[in-house]
């Protein structure tokens, strides 16, 4: 026990604290926030391949009602008639398109015997910087399009939408907020136009095919997990064989009496053992 009792120090207690903590947040936080976004990123890859080899289907079939969404069958492309509201318009701000700043443009979209969904016509290029330039008015009359569909967007904490330079502007296509800010009902999810449709603008690309590097992130983060207290029962044991290294021996035990005034030979000192082991200079 007085060997361990190192182990007890303030400086060892507050290093195992340490490897105790990034244990945890190796196996409870990181590993699983990369892992997730692998999952996340080959779920929509795999819909996105999908809807590259499927054709259009009617948006009824997958958003029948005011109140529906499709979050398994995001991506997907579909087809609808009916009118856009061209008096009610949100710009999405702080979109980036094939690395350069855009507006994306919303504008409700009545389908003919369903749902009003929002529909991001595509993208504008800002003017000057940062302001907001003219953008063309959607078709008022009954047209036919053809989009993606996708998921709402989780809001931005912290990032109100705003009136600026005389067009409602948010942070996120979240429908639900977008529904609130214009007083439109929207579905839950939105729609995302391919090119060449009425009503279009710049479209944004389809995302490429690529899991990314979070898999092997994620796998790096366990590693490091199971490594750290390997690491420190590897140093709690060399500081156990360095301190049983650094203990004198016992003294031998007393033999048979020698010649009067004979005295046994006294422990060797440490100095003494390392003079015997790399000889004594001369």
């Amino acid at each position: 026990m007085r060997r361990l009792a190192f182990l007890l120090r303030p400086g060892w207690i507050v290093l195992a604290l340490v490897v105790i903590a990034f244990t945890y947040l190796c196996f409870m936080v990181l590993a699983p926030w990369q892992l997730g976004k692998h999952s996340r990123t080959s779920r929509e890859n795999q819909q996105i391949e999908t809807s590259l080899n499927t054709p259009p289907v009617p948006l009824t079939t997958l958003l029948p009602h005011q109140d529906s969404s499709a979050p398994e069958a995001q991506w997907r492309r579909v087809t609808a008639s009916g009118h856009y509201l061209p008096d009610v318009a949100v710009l999405a701000r702080l979109r980036v398109v094939e690395s350069k700043p855009a507006f994306e443009v919303l504008t409700p979209f009545v389908v003919d015997g369903g749902p009003t969904v929002l529909v991001d016509r595509g993208y504008v290029r800002p003017e000057g910087g940062s302001h907001v330039p003219p953008i063309p008015r959607p078709p008022a009359e009954t047209v036919t399009i053809t989009a993606r569909l996708r998921d709402s967007q989780p809001a931005v904490p912290g990032k109100d939408p705003f009136v600026g330079e005389g067009a409602e502007q948010v942070y996120s296509i979240d429908t639900a907020q977008i529904a609130a800010l214009t007083k439109v009902p929207l579905a839950g999810s939105y729609l995302q136009l391919v090119p060449d449709q009425p009503g279009g603008l710049g479209v944004p690309g389809v995302p490429q095919l690529d899991a990314g590097p979070f898999l092997s992130y994620g796998i790096q983060w366990i590693a490091f997990g199971i490594l750290a207290p390997i690491g420190l029962g590897y140093f709690a044991y060399s500081e156990i064989r360095a301190r049983r290294a650094e203990r004198p021996e016992p003294p031998p035990p007393a033999g048979e009496p020698g010649e009067p005034g004979e005295k046994s030979p006294a422990p060797k000192t440490v100095e003494a053992k390392l003079a015997d082991r790399y000889g004594r200079r001369r």
